[in-house]
């Protein structure tokens, strides 16, 4: 079909409009492309190269890394393990911080105080709290563990919670829990903020219940919010190393690793940087394929276009 004379002036205006705009946005691009692009595509590269132990490019490898990798007798625990700690910490996490946003929007003595509260484990470095936590689980000494046999749930204050699996793994899954509530209780709040008291007004007088008000009408309107914290945290979660890394990083083997840490056990232990880089592009891979998944299905947009 011929383009007519308004297509023409509209892409002509559309040009002139990026060329006006450039000088603004050029920055945020150059910086986009130096600590995005050049990376990935870097990793992607070193992915089909053979790399020595010292760091020499000996040449093309083709999918050899790729290969070598699926060959890992560990993999598919690996990645068992990896859908296990996403799916469980993102969920819960949503679960428990839609109680608290909820909770928060209410009004309360003390409200201000607790919602400062919530954000502790946000302002704390992640490394801190995990290694804090770790210790107090440590046999023998560690506070927590006095406490829980004091109250009487564990038999001995010797029983080694970070010493074995699956209980370390469980212990990992708490941190990551508890670490990732404040973001996403604060993302939630500012979306009921956003709800109308006059729309959830309406539904009152309409004699809804505050159950169908809350699930056809706060919750379609916290679709936005939802999605938001939902694709962050399983960025987070999905390439989360520090926690892992300081509760389970001490277990032999590769019984308690996700491919996060499975990927730098690879570079430090068998310094193969080429294997390393093809898992990292694995890990990317399935990362964007969830999250385009999880926008498909969710629509995140659907409740403001509606």
């Amino acid at each position: 079909m011929p383009r007519t004379p308004v297509d023409t002036a509209r892409r002509g205006g559309s040009a002139r409009d990026l060329l006006k705009a450039l000088p603004w946005i050029g920055p945020s691009l150059l910086l986009i492309a130096g600590i995005v692009l050049y990376p990935a595509i870097l990793m992607i590269i070193n992915s089909t190269r053979e790399i020595s132990q010292t760091g020499k490019d000996r040449g093309s490898a083709g999918f050899d890394n790729y290969a070598a990798l699926f060959d890992l007798p560990a993999l598919p625990g690996v990645l068992l393990r990896t859908v296990v700690w996403v799916s469980v910490v993102v969920v819960v996490t949503i679960v428990i911080s839609l109680a608290l946003a909820n909770l928060l929007n209410k009004a309360f003595p003390g409200r201000q105080f607790v919602r400062l509260a919530v954000i502790v484990p946000w302002a704390a470095s992640v490394v801190m709290t995990t290694t804090v936590i770790y210790y107090g689980l440590e046999p023998g000494y560690g506070i927590v563990q006095q406490f829980l046999h004091d109250i009487g749930l564990i038999d001995s204050p010797d029983f080694g919670f970070t010493k074995s699996m699956p209980s370390a793994f469980l212990v990992a899954i708490g941190i990551a829990i508890f670490v990732s509530l404040p973001f996403t209780t604060y993302t939630l709040l500012a979306g009921l903020q956003s709800v109308s008291p006059e729309l959830l007004e309406a539904a009152r007088i309409d004699g809804a219940s505050p159950r169908v008000t809350y699930f056809r009408i706060v919750l379609p309107h916290l679709r936005p919010a939802l999605a938001v914290a939902t694709i962050i945290n399983i960025i987070n979660v999905y390439n989360n190393f520090p926690i892992l890394s300081v509760v389970t990083g001490g277990l032999p083997g590769y019984d308690a690793d996700t491919t996060t840490t499975l990927m730098f056990k690879i570079l430090q232990d068998m310094r193969d940087s080429g294997m390393a880089s093809a898992l990292a592009v694995i890990n990317l891979v399935i990362v964007i394929a969830v999250i385009a998944v999880y926008v498909g299905i969710v629509k995140p947009l659907k409740a403001i276009d509606e």
